[in-house]
């Protein structure tokens, strides 16, 4: 392991890859700069952005476009990036590229992203800084762009919108999830451990698990997420229900001996429940997770669920009460918190996808209102 650096600077940082390491710094409590590159280049303002920062990230790129725009602004960004380096004060000793393994296939992108990496050598190497070539393979997440970052973002677009995923063509990825390549771009883990989190799948069986996930998600459902790989295409799933697909209801079963609500039905993996109390007009949560899954069901009183997509101002809040079940699921990376908006006790009964562990919590504390 690298060490966890103190402060990063960070290039294409709003971007799908820029959010998820923005995410994972957050846990870590690690502050960071985004350094904008191309019509918004600043060098002066770049340059102080960089200097003093323990690592240099970037990330900026260009995935999709004409030809002379991929190859043109990758090798762009990689200058400008170069740039704000050899003009800092106080240069990083690292810088991290964010590569790809289609560098030096051929193909436009490949070249141009190659090309971006001689950049990016020369600059380090003049500054003294250890530069970090990471060839990266397909990256699919929470909130990726859909026709744009992955066609796991495609094909979950389009099931929560109702749509028929097709497959055009057949062929098989080397996947890992945005939050391993987060890590291993900010140093948590090595680039060997993060090849240790790829998975290879073919396009079918991907769109396969998708649809399996979505059909039992659709009816309230856990899939089977015994497999990380799995507990993060979920998580990547969920991302693109959120306001769509929740909360979510549940039958409630009534005769003379009171009611029965079923609130969790799980296809496999560990689990944990919970079960709360909260005394009226209090709050609890205001945390977020990176890979867990939870789940919120109020069985007795009134409250009110938040969520915040970290990054971002825009709160969602769902009236929740214990006279009609529902459940809210938190995504990964939302902050969200439970206040118990009526004059009763709060009952409230909360599912993860994983035990406990003091050792790694997966919980980071982070306001619902910013």
């Amino acid at each position: 392991m690298n060490g966890i650096p103190s402060r990063v600077a960070i290039t294409g940082a709003h971007g799908f890859l820029g959010w998820h390491t923005r995410a994972a710094l957050q846990e870590l409590g690690t502050q960071f700069r985004a350094v904008p590159l191309g019509e918004g280049f600043e060098l002066p303002a770049a340059s102080v952005a960089v200097s003093g920062a323990t690592r240099l990230i970037h990330l900026a790129g260009i995935n999709r476009g004409s030809e002379d725009d991929v190859a043109e602004g990758n090798v762009l960004f990689a200058r400008q990036a170069a740039d704000a380096l050899l003009r800092a004060d106080d240069p990083p000793p690292v810088v991290v590229f964010a590569n790809s393994t289609q560098s030096g296939t051929g193909s436009v992108y490949g070249e141009a992203k190659a090309r971006a990496a001689e950049v990016l050598t020369l600059a380090a190497e003049h500054v003294g800084a250890r530069f970090e070539n990471l060839h990266l393979p397909n990256l699919f997440g929470e909130h990726g762009r859909p026709h744009y970052n992955s066609v796991a973002a495609t094909f979950c677009h389009q099931l929560v919108h109702g749509l028929t995923p097709t497959v055009q063509f057949n062929r098989e990825l080397t996947l890992l999830h945005a939050q391993h390549a987060a890590d291993v771009l900010i140093g948590s883990i090595t680039h060997e451990e993060a090849r240790g989190w790829q998975v290879h799948e073919s396009v079918r069986t991907l769109l396969s698990q998708l649809v399996d996930m979505s059909a039992l998600y659709a009816a309230g459902e856990i899939p089977d997420l015994a497999d990380p790989f799995h507990r993060d295409l979920f998580n990547t799933y969920r991302s693109y229900t959120v306001g769509l697909q929740t909360p979510l209801a549940h039958t409630r079963q009534a005769d003379a001996r009171g009611t029965f609500t079923e609130i969790v039905r799980t296809h496999g993996g560990p689990g944990q429940y919970s079960v709360s109390t909260t005394v009226p007009g209090v709050s609890r949560g205001d945390h977020f997770h990176r890979r867990k899954v939870e789940r919120f069901t109020v069985i007795y009183g009134e409250a009110v669920i938040a969520l915040r997509r970290l990054f971002t101002e825009q709160v969602v809040e769902f009236a929740v009460s214990g006279d009609d079940p529902v459940s809210v699921d938190m995504p990964t990376m939302w902050a969200h918190s439970i206040r118990n908006t009526g004059s009763d006790l709060l009952f409230t009964s909360f599912w993860t996808n994983e035990p406990y562990d003091p050792q790694r919590p997966d919980t980071s504390t982070e306001k619902v209102q910013p």
